[in-house]
C-alpha cells in the first residue's frame, strides 16, 4: 500500500511540473480509428460506434483510459461527421482528463481506385486534480504511515478546461491506406502550477491488405493478412508500433511490436498480442489485446489489457462512393 502511494505522487509530479504531457495511446489502434485519425471519420460508410477500454500497469490500479465514439457519412455533407468522448484516469484518479470532440470528414473521390479524407477535429479539454486524494514522502511516520501534514502547496485551481484542435488526412486505394495526423494544434497551457503548454503530437500512419489462399477460394471478407505501422512523436518522445493482423472466418487476431523512440537511447517497449471475434452475419465484434512488457521494467507491473466493441447500424441502400478501407474488424 506504501509503494502504490509514493507511485502516487510520482505520477503527480509527472503531470503538474514542468516536465511535458503525453497523450494515451491504445494498442488495438485501428478499433479507434477516429482517435487515431479524425480523418477516418464515416470512412465505413455505414454508422458505426466503437467502444474501448485499456487497463496499463494492472497489478498497481494506476492507469485506465476509456474510449467512445460515433460517426457515419452523411450525403449532404460530402463526408463523414463524428462524436469521441475520451476518458483517462492516472494516479487511481487523482489526475484525470476527459475530452469530448466533434469530427468532420470530407471525402474527395480522385479516381475509381484512389480517395483522399481531410478530417477537422474540435475538442473540449478538461484536466482535473483530485489533491485530497494525494499522499506525500513527508506525511510518512516510520511507526504509523501517512499520518503527517505534507508541506506541499495546494494549487489555487485543480481543474483545468481548453479547446483543442487537431486535423488529418488519409489517402487510400482498395489494399492499402497512408494518413498523417496533427493533434494539439492549439498547444494549450494544461499545467495546475505553472506553464505547461501540451505539446504538438504527429502521427503517421501505414497500412494495407495482402490476400492469402487460393485466389478461387479467396473471401476478401475472410482471408486477409494486414500489416499496420504507426509512428507518433510528441514533447521529444516518439513511439513506433508495426503489426499484423489477420482476418479468417469469425476469428480475427494479430501480433504487435511497440519501440520507444528518445532523444538519448532507444528502448523496446512492448509485444501486443491480439485476438477478436468478427462473425460476418452480425454487426457486432470484440477484440482484446494483451502489452507483454518487454522494457527495462519487464512484466512486473502486468502489461496491460485492452478491450474493445464495435457496432456497425445498416447502412441505407445507395451507390457507393468508393471502397471501404479493409481493416481487422474488430
Amino acid at each position: 500500500m506504501a509503494f502504490n502511494r509514493l507511485f502516487v505522487v510520482f505520477f503527480f509530479i509527472l503531470g503538474i511540473s514542468s516536465a511535458r504531457g503525453q497523450d494515451p495511446h491504445f494498442s488495438q489502434f485501428y478499433a479507434n480509428p477516429l482517435y487515431l485519425n479524425p480523418a477516418f471519420a464515416g470512412v465505413k460508410q455505414c454508422p458505426k460506434v466503437n467502444v474501448n477500454y485499456r487497463n496499463q500497469y494492472p497489478t498497481l490500479g494506476v492507469y485506465q483510459t476509456y474510449s467512445a465514439s460515433f460517426d457515419q457519412y452523411v450525403d449532404v455533407l460530402n463526408g463523414g461527421v463524428g462524436v469521441l468522448i475520451v476518458q483517462d484516469e492516472a494516479a487511481n484518479g487523482a489526475l484525470s482528463l476527459t475530452e469530448a470532440s466533434l469530427i468532420y470528414s470530407y471525402h474527395l473521390t480522385v479516381s475509381r481506385k484512389f480517395s483522399i479524407l481531410f478530417g477537422a477535429q474540435g475538442t473540449f479539454r478538461q484536466r482535473a486534480l483530485d489533491w485530497g486524494s494525494l499522499t506525500f514522502p513527508d506525511q510518512i511516520d516510520p511507526f504509523y504511515g501517512f499520518v503527517k501534514p505534507t508541506n506541499e502547496i495546494q494549487p489555487n485551481n485543480t481543474v483545468n478546461s481548453h479547446l483543442d484542435l487537431s486535423f488529418g488526412i488519409v489517402g487510400f486505394t482498395e489494399n492499402f491506406y497512408a494518413g498523417i495526423t496533427a493533434s494539439h494544434v492549439t498547444q494549450p497551457n494544461e499545467a495546475f502550477l505553472s506553464g505547461n503548454n501540451l505539446p504538438l503530437k504527429v502521427s503517421a500512419q501505414v497500412g494495407g491488405t495482402i490476400p492469402i489462399g487460393r485466389k478461387r477460394l479467396y473471401n476478401s471478407l475472410d482471408n486477409l493478412l494486414i500489416p499496420n505501422i504507426v509512428f507518433q512523436t510528441q514533447g521529444g518522445a516518439s513511439q513506433l508500433t508495426a503489426g499484423m493482423s489477420f482476418n479468417r472466418g469469425l476469428i480475427t487476431g494479430g501480433l504487435g511490436y511497440r519501440q520507444a523512440l528518445g532523444v538519448l537511447s532507444t528502448n523496446p517497449d512492448a509485444l501486443v498480442f491480439i485476438v477478436g471475434l468478427a462473425p460476418n452475419d452480425v454487426p457486432w465484434t470484440f477484440g482484446y489485446s494483451y502489452d507483454y512488457t518487454i522494457s527495462p521494467l519487464k512484466n512486473t507491473l502486468g502489461g496491460a489489457h485492452e478491450l474493445t466493441m464495435s457496432y456497425q447500424f445498416p447502412c441505407r441502400t445507395r451507390r457507393t462512393r468508393y471502397n471501404a478501407i479493409k481493416c481487422p474488424k474488430f
